[in-house]
């Protein structure tokens, strides 16, 4: 994971999850929309752009990327949003599922690392942004859009 409260379990897409994005082309670049979207009520909006699910259908995944936080951290960012702990002892909670076609970590996108940066009270993590990790990040969604 880009931060140590986060780790990532690969496992095949038993479940017909789509993939969460697609290359970019000729074709793909017309279709980009783009809008302000947080993910959650109290947290701080950010530009994103998107291919519609309704204009291309998404492909199918060939594996599900589980991304689990600690509960710790968990804690943290509940608390600083204002919202309940958790309801559990778990020493780790999914914060998202993700279909891709790889076994592997993909870069998360560029403004989800801004945001993290930002700190807690607006949504993120709190981690701090890696330069480098930025460049990759910028480079694969250079090639690549969301699928919303």
């Amino acid at each position: 994971g880009y931060a140590p409260f986060c780790k990532h379990l690969f496992i095949p897409n038993f479940a017909g999850v789509k993939c969460g994005y697609i290359a970019k082309t000729s074709e793909i670049n017309s279709l980009i929309e783009s809008c302000y979207e947080a993910r959650k009520e109290n947290e701080l909006a950010v530009l994103i752009e998107y291919v519609s699910r309704d204009k291309i259908p998404p492909p199918d995944a060939t594996f599900l990327d589980i991304i689990l936080y600690s509960r710790e951290q968990i804690i943290l960012e509940n608390e600083a949003m204002n919202s309940p702990a958790p309801e559990t002892d778990a020493p780790w909670g999914i914060i998202s599922v993700k279909g891709q076609t790889v076994d592997y970590e993909l870069p998360m996108q560029p403004i989800t690392m801004m945001r993290n940066a930002l700190g807690k009270e607006y949504g993120g993590s709190g981690a701090p942004l890696d330069f480098d990790k930025y460049k990759d990040s910028v480079a694969f969604w250079s090639k690549h859009v969301a699928i919303k």
